[in-house]
């Protein structure tokens, strides 16, 4: 039997190796809050599960790629509260099955004779992965620092070559956010030389101080394709329930590709998705709970002499903290599970990611036992 040749030279996927870890660490005693994974573990908000459960109906159909006309009149009326942004919901909009697999396949989409992907790092890991899986060539941009961990466009050499030039902000794993000159640029960039700019904006909706900008936001988008997801936004991890946007002839393709994978939320969790959309109250709501327990773990980890670096949005923590991995497994074995950066990929390493998903009560007791262990 022979499979795939990616699949077998791909490498473990990291949080495989967290759970791992952890499976080793429960069966040792050890009580665990885990601040490994970003699945976030609030409550869904009871309008939204009402609006699932109406949805019910007797007889249930395949949903349509391209989804209901009320959910993408959803979005884009979103898209224009949040970012002052008109879009057509017909035309511009497609409904998909959370963030994740429209971001894993888009690739199979977007590689025609141009076969190569760009991906930030340190970075989520299925961007690399769906290109590897789409044939297509990866190239890494580093993110450093010193740059606000944006990449350094002018050392990139690639652009003629490039199908796709990802990025993730409010960034995953940094928690950076990126200024509208930097999508403005990049887009610029994209037109004069062919490509796609694929901007990964699932964390849009979880900052602090200043609501960040989108890269639907830049004077001509013609070249730009937006993901978001009500996975962070709205606690609906589980529902699987998201969106691209972009030009009509990127969306016409998507919707040529998506019913042969048959990749659509269902039509009960599409009216859940509606009443999530056309709601802002319940987000400020969501924002309010990761800001108090940033304001309880961080000051922890800060008394215990470690540097946050970015981390002005998400739900992450970005922690400066030497070897990734030995610094992860020190803090296992006193019940707290964090993600290497290295994880991410090597520009990572160095770093660790804490994601705030566990409940208050745990963030309280695990910034007790920071301050007792750092």
């Amino acid at each position: 039997m022979q499979l795939s040749p990616v699949l077998v030279d791909l490498a473990q996927y990291p949080f495989t190796r967290l759970d791992e870890w952890k499976a080793d660490a429960l069966a040792r005693g050890i009580d665990l809050i885990d601040f490994g994974l970003g699945d976030p573990r609030e409550v869904t908000p009871t309008f939204i599960r009402e609006a699932l459960v109406e949805g019910l109906t007797p007889v249930s159909s395949y949903p349509r790629a391209t989804g209901l006309a009320e959910l993408r009149d959803a979005i884009a009326d979103w898209i224009g509260r949040r970012f002052e942004v008109d879009v057509d919901p017909a035309a511009e909009i497609v409904p998909t099955l959370g963030s994740k697999e429209a971001i894993f396949s888009f690739a199979q989409v977007a590689a025609g004779e141009r076969r190569v992907i760009a991906i930030p790092e340190p970075a989520y890991p299925v961007y690399e992965r769906g290109a590897l899986f789409a044939g297509a060539e990866v190239v890494t941009v580093p993110l450093a620092e010193e740059n606000g961990w944006l990449p350094d466009l002018d050392a990139f050499t690639a652009w003629d070559e490039l199908a796709v030039f990802w990025t993730c902000y409010p960034n995953n794993p940094t928690g950076a956010v990126a200024p509208l000159t930097f999508y403005e640029e990049l887009a610029e960039r994209a037109r004069e030389h062919g490509f796609l700019l694929c901007s990964d904006e699932a964390y849009s909706e979880l900052w602090f101080d200043e609501p960040p900008v989108s890269a639907l936001q830049v004077r001509d988008r013609e070249n730009v394709v937006v993901f978001n997801t009500l996975s962070k936004r709205s606690s609906m991890t589980g529902y699987r329930s998201g969106f691209v946007c972009a030009s009509a002839a990127v969306c016409d393709a998507l919707r040529k590709f998506r019913p042969t994978v048959g990749t659509a939320p269902q039509e009960f969790v599409q009216r859940a998705s509606v009443a999530a959309w056309s709601d802002d109250a319940h987000v400020d709501d969501v924002r309010a709970l990761y800001r108090r327990k940033r304001e309880t773990v961080l000051p922890a980890l800060v008394d215990g002499g470690l540097r946050v670096s970015a981390s002005d949005a998400t739900f992450y923590l970005w922690v400066e903290i030497g070897d990734s991995e030995a610094f992860a497994k020190r803090l296992l074995e006193h019940g707290i599970v964090v993600a290497p950066g290295s994880f991410f990929g090597p520009a990572g390493d160095g770093y660790a990611r804490f994601a705030l998903v566990p409940t208050q009560a745990e963030c309280e007791r695990a910034a007790a036992i920071l301050r007792e262990v750092l």
